[in-house]
């Protein structure tokens, strides 16, 4: 359940706020409210996941050739060793020679930055790109 609603004010220059306008309304926002609120979400997630022992969750995306030899049984074979962390992967071919993975991983921080640096950093990896969230501050 939600708490009370607060409200506060913020000074801001003039220009700053014409351009924060302009990139709330690209963005989809209606309001200027829900934009703090995400953005106070995102700066307290930063924050916990520099312990390495609070729970996240990370998604994982890595773009690769999988003609490259060994490169497909490196990736299961890691995936395997840490299949305590994985959730689930979604395998997706985008050409005659690139996959595209994504790792949906649940487990401590720390964990999951490590076996994903892990993973985009093998040999033939030519794109990866890791989202590391704590889940509670998402909410409300």
């Amino acid at each position: 359940m939600a708490g009370r609603l607060a409200r506060f004010s913020i000074s801001m220059d003039e220009e700053l706020l014409l351009r924060l306008d302009r990139h709330l309304r690209r963005r989809g926002y209606t309001n200027r409210s829900e934009a703090f609120r995400d953005m106070a979400r995102q700066i307290l997630s930063e924050q916990q996941l520099k312990n390495p022992e609070v729970e996240g969750v990370a998604v994982l995306s890595i773009v690769y050739d999988h003609h490259r030899l060994d490169l497909p049984a490196r990736l299961t074979d890691l995936q395997h060793k840490n299949i305590k962390n994985i959730v689930c992967t979604l395998h997706v071919h985008l050409d005659k020679h690139h996959c595209l993975e994504v790792l949906v991983m649940r487990g401590k921080a720390g964990d999951l930055q490590k076996t994903c640096n892990i993973l985009v950093s093998l040999n033939g990896i030519k794109y990866g790109r890791v989202n590391l969230v704590v889940p509670k501050n998402l909410l409300p």
